[in-house]
């Protein structure tokens, strides 16, 4: 039995049933419940004849945003940010198009109405990235505010643009992530946008992704220098998954974790709110409660339709993230719960939904939490 099976042996079965189905070739996953670890581990490659390993270098994509959100919430506690401020006041040219009334908040509720940007990223300069965006036109028939529909990461290159407007330091966004969140948190390994030199020597831990696309595997281009080390707030975080689980255990610890304090617990419960509430998503095409950058549990429409979601057995408080077709970081207050998954291979919606519900079931259940 591996390491993941000595303390969660369902959960264990499932993942490797997966291997045989060829629905990934290695996973890394991270549990903890009230602050102690149960499983940091991993099973499988992380590339064809490399071993995936807790140390392994996994690609977040999405579920990484909450670390974007949390750097903002920082600033807006500082009042260089104010969440019902125009993105207009701090990034004049946004308001081409008709996008001068979109706000901070509703960037972080997926409310803003300019999803479907082609930001050009990695190729693209930061620089030309922010241009792109603010060119680009509200959606038609988008009532700002009240229309929902998931942003992948236009929106997020504004929020972290407005991190590096107002940070007195002057900062760029990878900077100001790694030394207001990740380092003090201990996240050493974790990363949006290395620098050349971190790549270069972290090269062999870095997991591949791949697409398994019509029964065939094709290795994704997202591991190469370019990639590496080219920032996009909402997609390009990356690193051991266990490093996401301090994230959550230090706010599921209302912002603190030993010793050091990121965010005020009044932020945590500020970000960790139901701020959109029964609206049906026009990305997700489903309906999704969200917080501040984060999504709230969404059972109540649907626990076997629900996209993203922490199993039929979590708390309605649970909070989290998932990233597209592949991961999922989310803490559960009410089990003291964080879990952090990242496969390899991305299968598709309904084939990863299928999975992410057979694993993150499995969990609730070798705890002994299925029953609430």
């Amino acid at each position: 039995m591996d390491s993941i099976g000595d303390s969660l042996p369902e959960t264990s079965k499932v993942i490797n049933s997966g291997i045989e189905r060829r629905l990934h070739t290695g996973l890394q996953l991270y549990v903890s419940r009230c602050g102690e670890v149960v499983v940091d581990a991993a099973i499988g490659e992380s590339s064809p004849g490399v071993t995936m390993t807790a140390d392994s270098l996994t690609m977040w994509l999405s579920t990484g945003k909450p670390l974007t959100a949390v750097a903002i919430l920082q600033l807006v506690e500082r009042e260089l940010l104010h969440l019902d401020g125009r993105i207009v006041d701090w990034i004049p040219k946004f308001a081409a198009g008709g996008k001068e009334s979109v706000r901070l908040r509703h960037l972080l509720t997926h409310t803003g109405g300019f999803r479907n940007v082609e930001t050009g990223w990695p190729h693209a300069s930061w620089k030309q990235t922010i241009a792109r965006i603010c060119a680009c036109p509200l959606e038609g028939d988008w009532r700002i505010g009240e229309t929902a529909g998931y942003h992948t990461s236009s929106s997020w290159f504004i929020l972290g643009e407005l991190i590096q407007r107002v940070d007195p330091a002057g900062r760029i966004f990878t900077q100001y992530l790694r030394e207001e969140i990740c380092e003090p948190l201990g996240m050493s390994g974790t990363w949006n946008g290395m620098s050349p030199d971190v790549w270069s020597t972290s090269e062999a831990r870095i997991a591949e992704m791949s697409q398994l696309e019509k029964g065939t595997t094709e290795l994704l281009p997202w591991h190469d220098e370019q990639h590496c080390v080219a920032a996009s707030p909402g997609a390009n975080t990356r690193g051991p998954v266990r490093e996401l689980g301090r994230f959550y255990e230090c706010l599921l610890n209302g912002g603190e974790l030993s010793g050091r304090r990121i965010l005020s617990e009044e932020s945590v419960e500020l970000l960790t709110s139901r701020h959109r509430e029964g609206r049906f998503d026009q990305t997700l095409l489903h309906q999704v409660d969200f917080g501040l950058g984060v999504i709230i549990d969404s059972n109540r429409y649907g626990s076997e339709t629900v996209p993203y979601g922490y199993s039929p057995y979590c708390s309605e408080r649970t909070f989290g993230h998932g990233g597209s077709q592949s991961s999922i970081g989310f803490a559960d207050p009410e089990a003291g719960l964080v879990v952090c998954y990242v496969a390899n291979h991305r299968v598709g919606e309904p084939r990863h939904q299928k999975r992410h519900r057979e694993i993150v079931s499995a969990i609730y259940r070798d705890l002994g939490l299925a029953n609430g």
